[in-house]
């Protein structure tokens, strides 16, 4: 089967050329093991039988030895091999000698090393719409950061992009119709539910609980929802449910990388405005929020308003992919005037840009409102300098530039 090009293709790259190895993370089927083995010259998979992870605890360094670049695939499944790896490295003294993948945070361990100048981090998400193909490739971030207007026209129309969000990004579900997509969400809802979160965490969460805290989720999906709403939510049937356990039930989610909050945009203002500072919630892929509430295509085309909430969390998956295979970063904004910016990009060289989510296009004016708000009357240019750009990501056809220098992208045009 050939391989499909991926975003962390170019991170991984520079990664083994500066650093002994990196690892890899994110969420099961987003193809962190497929992309992995594509820059590796050999491998070994820790979830291949309780053999390998008891070789792991008496001869560690045995599983080491093989052709470099070597994957250690699901690493976490015997988190003491990250020591050993560094050691590793540091006995070696060479670059580009080991991957580790992850679906899964190991627990805390005060003696695990952060493995900082040995060991880099590259996070995996689901696919894109440009990785997957449904994306006409014809803006890039290039063609925004340029300061000349775009043109370009999107892939898929209205109803299209609503099979794209209810398939998601899985590159196991690239060939299928996106009548088969829900089986596929729901039964990975369900493994994480009464499978993964106990493996991974050693602690058995009520799954009815946990199923019941990820439709509260998918319900205020891309939005700033308190742990007392989400609580609540959970405790519909009257039974307690503490805010406090809500966290818990959000930070086990958080380990198998099924929950993917954004986090609060960090940024000097020149008014007196107050930033908020309360996370976003999104899920691994938005197809998983459709899952949870049962949402088919036709049921999503026609609720623009969940649908522009899932809209907002596919464009939050694809542009976090764009700006951290540039070892950058992704917020949103929000102060206690109202204002509110969805996607804030923040590079390497702390350049940032700023992106609106609108699934229609009339209200195209009022994102293009904030954005210049944002620029001219919030944040300290002196200290930040001027944005990269600004962009209105939409689910309409046409990529275009307003007067105002602000940019109109369909997100099935869109590529890094």
């Amino acid at each position: 089967m050939n391989y499909r090009p991926r975003m962390a293709d170019e991170a991984m790259d520079d990664m083994l050329s500066a650093l002994g190895g990196f690892l890899v993370e994110g969420p099961r089927g987003c193809g962190k093991t497929t992309t992995a083995l594509h820059h590796a010259r050999s491998h070994i998979r820790m979830d291949a039988g309780p053999e390998v992870r008891d070789l792991a605890s008496l001869d560690p360094r045995a599983l080491l030895a093989g052709a470099t670049p070597r994957l250690i695939d699901e690493w976490q499944l015997a988190p003491d091999l990250w020591n050993v790896v560094r050691h590793e490295i540091d006995d070696r003294r060479e670059r580009g000698q080991f991957i580790l993948s992850g679906s899964s945070k190991p627990p805390s361990d005060p003696s695990r090393h952060s493995g900082a100048g040995r060991i880099g981090r590259i996070r995996m998400r689901p696919m894109s719409l440009a990785e997957s193909g449904r994306s006409s490739q014809e803006v890039t971030l290039a063609h925004l950061e340029s300061g000349q207007p775009v043109s370009g026209r999107g892939r898929l129309t209205y109803r299209e992009l609503a099979e794209a969000a209810i398939t998601g990004g899985w590159p196991g579900l690239l060939d299928v119709a996106p009548r088969q997509a829900g089986p596929f969400n729901r039964s990975y809802l369900e493994d994480l539910c009464s499978s993964a979160i106990p493996s991974a965490t050693g602690v058995r969460h009520d799954p009815v609980r946990m199923r019941r805290l990820i439709e509260s989720v998918a319900r205020n999906l891309a939005s700033e929802a308190t742990l007392a709403t989400l609580a609540a939510d959970v405790a519909g049937d009257g039974a307690a449910f503490d805010p406090k356990t809500a966290r818990t039930y959000l930070d086990a989610l958080t380990t198998v990388f099924g929950l993917d909050e954004l986090p609060a945009w960090s940024v000097a203002l020149r008014s007196k405005s107050r930033l908020r500072t309360s996370t976003k919630l999104h899920l691994a892929d938005p197809a998983l929020a459709c899952a949870a509430l049962g949402v088919r295509a036709d049921r999503l085309a026609q609720d623009p308003e969940f649908f522009g909430q899932v809209f907002e969390s596919m464009v939050t998956r694809d542009m976090r992919s764009m700006v951290e295979a540039r070892f950058g970063a992704a917020y949103h904004y929000r102060d206690n005037t109202g204002l509110e910016i969805d996607l804030i990009l923040e590079y390497e060289d702390r350049r940032w840009a700023a992106i609106e989510v609108k699934l229609g296009s009339s209200r195209i004016p009022q994102a293009e409102r904030a954005l210049l708000t944002l620029r001219d009357s919030r944040v300290d240019l002196q200290r930040l300098g001027q944005p990269a750009f600004l962009a209105v990501v939409t689910g309409t056809e046409y990529a275009y530039t307003l007067p105002s220098g602000v940019h109109v992208v369909p997100l099935s045009a869109l590529a890094i």
